[in-house]
């Protein structure tokens, strides 16, 4: 609680309901408000005032927030401040968005301590955890974290990867607690648990005290805890949402608290899960009830009534951390009693008389506002619906998701897909119904569909692995004959491509003007500035070196067809520059047959049937070329590593093989690097790291593969750590060049800000666009490798 938003806050910045901006970092600024606005300013004193002249309202206030509270406005900050810029500051911590926008936050930082130690302890029950509750609440200025799981958090976890095995032999009404240590230096530390650990030898465990610094077992005994919300998400029935409670009690109280709690669950038959931050008496209960039923609705109901009621006779909080909403709203006056209420109320009046701001949000007078507008639910799955189903609608997917400032995010294009199933399936439409059903379709293809990258980076994020990329990929092209005949003229289609690149880069000023026209007219693709040459290579020989390392070659038909710009320094086609690095390595090269026919299948992601065939066909050639899987294969293309990757594996096990596939970098790093000299480069260099690289799909990290060969070959490396995706997305960079410029847009900024003097990645498609945007040239990182590499001497 001592490092929450309300004591690490720094300025606020928001607009109110009259238009005015209240900007509490500028000073110039504050005063002006406060001359503008010395009304608000002075009825906000006055506010404080009532409160400091009313001690049993002051004490109580006091009290409530000497524990996690935030159930109705921050009334403590009329309380800890007489200053207005302190009070501004403060008040609108956890309001919500009621009392007017806020636009900007700023927050102080805190240090995050190198040294940590975790113990894990289990306890027969609730109960016999209690002291050691108790233990570590007294002793918070060494204990950073102790987090309290029962027996159904343990439950669901036993079948992670990593568990510890006391887990494994737990029993029904067994609890556990998760504590961590941590230290600016491992000598603080130790003495820390030095003075700890005798007095925990004391508590009541099943499996007795041990502590551990070792990093990984203390990821696994974290991961119980991080895994409760997406286990539970993940297995909760079709048509059911996710509902997180979140309670406080005094220290105290806290197992008398989660008893209450359990028989609560008991009387309305739910199954729930609960878990807390033991600290500070914080409880955190997950349901997951279906509200379309009118008996679990009812059951739902019930359950809060009743459970306001608990907490409020305990003098706890009914909304600890994740703020009153529209769930609480109407229990907030049965927490805090008439006098504190009306003041709630008359905060609210001040900033937002006209209710503008959040309507029924913390301030309700209807005292069901709980239990209606419920989102309607979709039961019925299709294909697609069993792979996002599980969406809980939380939104971590959405910080690295690159089309998020453009149309939509993953969690969102989720939800407009979810409605529009859910409206397909009823059996009657009302007319607002159809209206609403046609405009959702027929804007989804543009929001949906044509931008989203389908890079699978809300993936990474989603504690469930929803990857919201196959809602795109589900959806069929418009052209399968044209498709089907490119996939089986694949050298003939490479070809006419150079050919038009050639043409199109004879007049490039003209031809970019042409191109956007056109796009804007018929969507057909962009030319955009740095536009890449026609590769001009037409053989593929294989090395004839004897050496006896070799590695098969598959180039992708992306960089068969383009070789850098006219406005790159190093002019090389990829293969020449691969082909060099082999020879100073003493590595033998070999290109499948017919290599010019051969595709990973993305270009025809769109085309399922078709894409597959195109595979299967390139995994049978790879798997032949490689004696089954004994000489590893690298693919120039991180993009098209990925799709070989995913692709072939399907038909691995249909035909009993394992090839070895590598991407680039992560090939180089292993068996090039270590064959050469490296003569590092005093320069300094951007760096992207193109999505496929972070594949949660993926054992080998090849992101970090990248990265090390960056810094084994320039002095200086600048990478943009917010950009996870550039939205190039293979052909959607010609076609939608918005989504790649709205993806950008910090990337550009960041490297107009940096002294770089050359850009690298590992796919030709993203550097195209990476080109485009920062106005320099963009070139994969062995290009910077050859430059750098020597052959070692004998």
């Amino acid at each position: 609680m001592k490092h929450n938003s309300y004591h690490t806050i720094k300025s606020v910045r928001i607009i109110l309901q009259d238009g005015s901006i209240l900007d509490t970092s500028s000073e110039e600024s504050f005063q002006a408000f406060c001359q503008s606005h010395s009304l608000l300013v002075k009825e906000l004193l006055h506010l404080r005032q009532e409160i400091l002249a009313d001690r049993e309202l002051h004490s109580l206030i006091k009290k409530k927030f000497s524990i996690k509270n935030t159930t109705g406005y921050s009334l403590n900050a009329l309380v800890d401040f007489d200053n207005p810029k302190d009070i501004f500051n403060h008040i609108f911590i956890g309001a919500e968005g009621t009392l007017g926008f806020v636009s900007k936050v700023e927050y102080y930082t805190l240090d995050n301590h190198p040294h940590k130690a975790c113990a894990l302890l289990f306890f027969s029950d609730i109960y016999e955890a209690s002291d050691a509750i108790l233990l570590f609440a007294k002793h918070q200025d060494i204990i950073n974290a102790a987090e309290i799981m029962d027996y159904a958090c343990l439950k669901s976890a036993q079948h992670l990867e990593g568990m510890p095995k006391e887990i494994l032999q737990i029993q029904e009404g067994n609890c556990a607690i998760l504590i961590q240590l941590e230290a600016k230096t491992q000598n603080l530390l130790q003495k820390n648990i030095d003075f700890l650990a005798p007095k925990m030898q004391a508590l009541k465990t099943l499996f007795g005290v041990c502590f551990s610094l070792d990093k990984q077992k203390q990821d696994s005994w974290w991961l119980i805890r991080k895994g409760i919300l997406p286990i539970a998400a993940g297995n909760r029935p079709k048509g059911s949402v996710v509902i997180v409670e979140d309670i406080c009690f005094f220290i105290e109280d806290f197992t008398k608290g989660i008893a209450e709690i359990l028989k609560l669950f008991e009387k309305y038959a739910f199954k729930g899960i609960i878990f807390g931050h033991a600290l500070s008496g914080n409880v955190h209960f997950i349901i997951t009830p279906n509200l379309n039923d009118k008996v679990q609705n009812k059951a739902f109901g019930g359950l809060m009534d009743d459970l306001a009621k608990v907490v409020a006779n305990l003098q706890g909080s009914i909304k600890a951390e994740h703020g009153t909403g529209r769930m609480v709203a109407p229990f907030v006056e049965l927490e805090w009693g008439k006098k504190a209420y009306a003041i709630n109320k008359k905060i609210k009046n001040l900033f937002d008389g006209k209710n503008i701001f959040n309507p029924n949000v913390i301030i309700s007078e209807d005292k069901n506002i709980h239990l209606k507008n419920f989102k309607p639910s979709w039961e019925e799955y299709d294909e697609v619906g069993e792979l996002v189903g599980a969406c809980m609608e939380c939104g971590f997917c959405e910080k690295h998701c690159p089309s998020r400032n453009l149309t939509l995010t993953p969690r969102q294009r989720i939800s407009v897909y979810v409605e529009i199933k859910r409206l397909e399936s009823k059996d009657f439409l009302s007319i607002k119904e159809k209206e609403e059903l046609e405009a959702l379709k027929l804007g989804y293809r543009y929001f949906g569909i044509e931008t989203c990258a389908t890079c699978s980076a809300c993936a990474n994020l989603c504690p469930l692995h929803i990857d919201t990329a196959c809602v795109a990929k589900n959806i069929q092209g418009n052209f399968p004959k044209i498709a089907h005949h490119i996939s089986k003229n694949l050298a003939l289609t490479s070809s006419a491509l150079k050919t038009a690149i050639k043409v199109a880069n004879c007049t490039p000023l003209l031809s970019q003007r042409i191109s956007r026209k056109l796009n804007n007219w018929i969507h057909t693709p962009i030319m955009p500035h740095c536009f890449p040459n026609a590769n001009p290579k037409k053989f593929y020989k294989d090395s004839v070196l004897p050496h006896k390392k070799e590695v098969i070659y598959f180039s992708s038909c992306l960089n068969r067809i383009f070789s850098p710009p006219k406005e790159a320094d190093d002019k090389r086609n990829i293969q020449e520059v691969f082909q060099s690095l082999c020879q100073k390595a003493g590595i033998k090269y070999r290109y499948p047959k017919n290599i010019t026919g051969l595709c990973c299948s993305k270009a025809f992601k769109s085309y399922s049937n078709i894409a597959r065939e195109v595979a299967l066909k390139t995994f049978k050639a790879l798997k032949e070329i490689s004696n089954g899987g004994e000489i590893p294969i690298v693919c120039d293309h991180s993009a098209c590593s990925l799709e070989l990757l995913e692709r072939i594996r399907e038909f691995e096990v249909l035909g009993d093989v394992k090839l070895q596939i590598f991407d680039m970098p992560s090939f180089v790093l292993q068996f090039i690097i270590p064959s050469l000299r490296i003569s590092q480069k005093p320069i300094k260099i951007g760096l992207y790291a193109p999505c496929s690289t972070r594949s949660y799909k993926q054992e080998i990290d090849n992101e970090q593969a990248l990265i090390d060969i960056a810094k084994v070959c320039a002095k200086e490396v600048f990478i943009h750590q917010d950009t996870k995706c550039c939205g190039f997305a293979g052909d959607k960079g010609f076609l939608n060049p918005s989504l790649n410029t709205s993806a950008l847009e910090g990337f550009v900024k960041f490297y107009q800000k940096q002294p770089i003097e050359l850009g690298y990645s590992s796919s030709s498609t993203c550097e195209i666009g990476l080109s485009a945007n920062t106005k320099r040239v963009w070139q994969h990182i062995i290009y910077l490798l050859d430059s750098c590499a020597l052959q070692k001497e004998s």
